[in-house]
């Protein structure tokens, strides 16, 4: 494995997650990532953090010949952090979009962050979890390809949740034996709040991730159910033109200056030139 260097601590903001436990991390992560610790979910819901990488200039989405970007420009310690949080988590959740951005992609620790398969599996075995997190998928029209990799992994769980429209689209397709369908009224747009509350029901979870797109994270944001935010800020700048469209973490809402969202820095760390910040939402 590559040497990776810690992250630097700048600033860390402890008592500001009040009875929050430190989480069990190995050695290793504990030593690459220093403390973490989360507050015991809500009785009414899951505890929801949400994990995105964005420019200087807050582009967090961008295409090249027909291909997503990675905005970090496949930095290693955001992609630790980005295994990290999915090893604490019971759920990552994405929507139809992401998953056609990144059609060979796995929501998974080990599968963002090789090196560090080893430690992932034994923090999730500490945290008395499955093997990997649920990987959520959410599309209210039903236009998702079952014949995407994902779909076919035995070692992953998969959950489509989409409504009866999407439901009567995906019969034309033949559903594959790891993926669960869980369908939330009749149309479209689906809430983030019936999200959540139909993937609890049908499995109770005590955090969920939720790493995109823009518009799913947008209904989240405007709902209030994201607790906390990780956001890798990158030290470069995408530009934009009216040609290409280029929205930051959150789109399709507005909330200044009705009804702005403000965040409280619970902790700042850095590696080289590259910002990791924590936020919380209440």
């Amino acid at each position: 494995m590559q040497t990776l260097s810690p992250l630097e601590t700048a600033f860390e903001q402890r008592e500001a997650t009040g009875q929050a436990l430190p989480l069990p991390l190995p050695p290793e992560l504990a030593s690459l990532y220093g403390r973490l610790a989360f507050p015991p979910a809500p009785v009414e819901r899951p505890y929801i953090v949400s994990n995105f990488v964005e420019t200087l200039d807050g582009v967090a989405v961008a295409h090249a010949n027909g291909k997503s970007l990675d905005i970090s420009g496949g930095n290693e310690h955001d992609h630790m952090v980005m295994g990290l949080l999915r090893a604490c988590v019971d759920a990552v959740i994405v929507g139809a979009g992401t998953l056609r951005d990144a059609s060979e992609h796995r929501w998974t620790p080990d599968y963002i962050y090789p090196p560090l398969a080893a430690a992932y599996r034994q923090l999730r075995q500490q945290l008395g979890q499955a093997p990997q997190p649920l990987n959520v998928i959410v599309s209210s029209s039903g236009y998702v390809d079952l014949s995407l990799p994902l779909f076919h992994e035995p070692a992953i769980r998969s959950v489509l949740i989409t409504t009866a429209q999407g439901q009567a689209h995906l019969q034309e397709q033949v559903l594959p034996p790891s993926l669960h369908l869980l369908v939330v009224g009749e149309q479209g747009p689906l809430q983030a709040r019936s999200i959540v509350e139909t993937l609890h029901r049908w499995q109770p979870c005590q955090r969920l991730l939720i790493e995109g797109g823009p518009q799913l994270m947008g209904r989240f944001m405007a709902e209030r159910l994201v607790d906390e935010l990780f956001l890798t800020l990158a030290p470069q700048l995408a530009g934009r033109a009216a040609s290409e469209l280029r929205p930051g973490f959150v789109s399709q809402q507005l909330f200044l200056p009705a009804d702005p969202r403000w965040g409280e820095l619970l902790s700042l760390k850095r590696a080289g030139s590259y910002l990791f910040l924590r936020y919380r939402f209440t």
